[in-house]
């Protein structure tokens, strides 16, 4: 095999609000080589499309050596090309239109580029809806659009970012099929793909290796080659072992110690909460000791039980273990005895221990409870916190991570947060 793009210790920063620098990529060493597909997994917040862009040419490294080809990417590089999640039409244009558009910037002669984009269209099963606009359209036939306005420009490298991930689950598992046969039957122009996912099944559907992508910096810390032939059968042993080894290496890292783990992480005052809704928490928990699982559950079988996807789920038994009410280990989840007596407590006893745990286990929510209680009126508003989240990340995910924070207070009654104000403040029984 021939190596398309090349990465090199390359790094990746972004001013925060406050003019400081805010790490998103680090250290990462990555090669794409003819004739793969790769399958790019992690978090959201992780720098998974910040390095596809870096791939695209669309922005540039702060620092290391990106190459395609063998030659140095400045700007965008002519044989990678890009699918979108959110389609990225121009609404105005037709279908046509929207696919030539890549072929008229670079001064194609519009025989050609009609030429050509009609073989696209018909290639991803258009063919009749040139003249289209996109609102006329489903949301499988835009992400065709899309595709087959990368696909027309006959691109090396095929970079596809959660290209599927708006799209209903039977829509998204069809585009995904059709695009593996033109793959394997040689149809596409394309030479190597490199797919940002959410979903670790489809994941190990398509690609020849499988890489895990950590947070805070991103870099990549796995890798999972995969030898089996297409097509593969969802419900095969093999495949079904390879989900369950993905499972097991997405949840290696988390917030607290596992069995066999000779080193406790330190949770952080910055730490990205998980996007995980108590209510969903005790569900799962309460699946976790029903009679089919009696406390212990293979990750992929509890999803298929719970109907969570994997990028619902995964962040459920973030959040369970960093509170100390299930365990994860190689790949399953086990409830702990404080979980045990959670799901066997009343609503009081629940909110009891999930407050302790909360102070226990998660700095933010423990540093702002401290800073209330040094306040002579037991509140204060949220900037101070959000700014202070903004020196590790950015505005929008600050939001999100203090919003998961206050969420769990309130259920833990840690502090209380008055949704007209904006002010945090102890609740009322500790104010008396």
């Amino acid at each position: 095999m021939s190596t398309l793009i090349e990465l090199k210790n390359v790094a990746k920063s972004f001013k925060s609000s406050d003019g400081s620098l805010r790490s998103v990529l680090e250290r990462v060493d990555f090669r794409l080589e003819k004739g793969e597909i790769v399958a790019l997994l992690g978090q959201s917040g992780s720098g998974k499309s910040t390095l596809l862009r870096i791939m695209a040419g669309l922005i540039s490294a702060d620092g290391g050596d990106v190459r395609y080809q063998g030659q140095p990417i400045f700007g965008p590089a002519e044989g990678v090309a890009m699918v979108f999640q959110s389609f990225a039409l121009f609404p105005w244009l037709t279908v046509q239109q929207n696919v030539e558009l890549g072929l008229e910037a670079r001064g194609i002669d519009p025989a050609e580029r009609a030429d050509r984009a009609e073989r696209a269209i018909d290639l991803i099963g258009l063919a009749g809806f040139e003249g289209a606009l996109p609102r006329e359209l489903s949301g499988g036939m835009r992400q065709r659009v899309g595709l087959a306005r990368a696909l027309v420009m006959e691109p090396a490298v095929l970079l596809m970012d959660e290209a599927f991930s708006a799209l209903d689950v039977l829509t998204g598992e069809r585009l995904r099929n059709e695009i593996l046969e033109l793959w394997t039957g040689g149809e596409m122009p394309t030479q190597a793909m490199l797919v940002v996912s959410h979903n670790i099944e489809e994941a190990v559907m398509m690609a020849d290796r499988v890489l895990i992508f950590s947070s805070n910096p991103g870099r990549v810390r796995a890798e999972l080659p995969i030898s089996l032939p297409r097509p593969r059968h969802p419900d095969s042993p093999e495949v079904r072992a390879l989900i369950d080894e993905v499972y097991s290496l997405m949840t290696a890292g988390a917030a607290t110690s596992a069995p066999g783990q000779t080193e406790e992480v330190k949770p952080h005052l910055s730490d990205r909460l998980p996007e995980a809704d108590v209510g969903r928490m005790e569900s799962l928990l309460e699946l976790l000791v029903d009679e089919e699982f009696k406390g212990r559950a293979d990750l992929p079988q509890l999803a298929e039980e719970s109907e969570l996807t994997d990028d619902e789920l995964l962040p459920l038994a973030d959040a369970l273990q960093r509170l100390g009410l299930a365990q994860l280990e190689r790949g399953d989840i086990l409830i702990t005895p404080l979980g045990q007596r959670y799901v066997e407590g009343e609503h009081e006893f629940r909110r009891e221990i999930f407050g302790q745990q909360l102070l226990a286990h998660v700095p933010l929510a423990a540093f702002i409870r401290h800073s209330l209680e040094q306040e002579e009126d037991g509140e204060l508003r949220e900037e101070p916190f959000l700014k202070m989240l903004e020196e590790s990340m950015d505005k929008q995910e600050a939001e999100r991570v203090l919003k998961v924070a206050i969420e769990w207070a309130r259920y833990g009654e840690v502090f209380e947060y008055n949704y007209h104000t904006g002010m945090i403040h102890l609740p009322e029984s500790d104010d008396d």
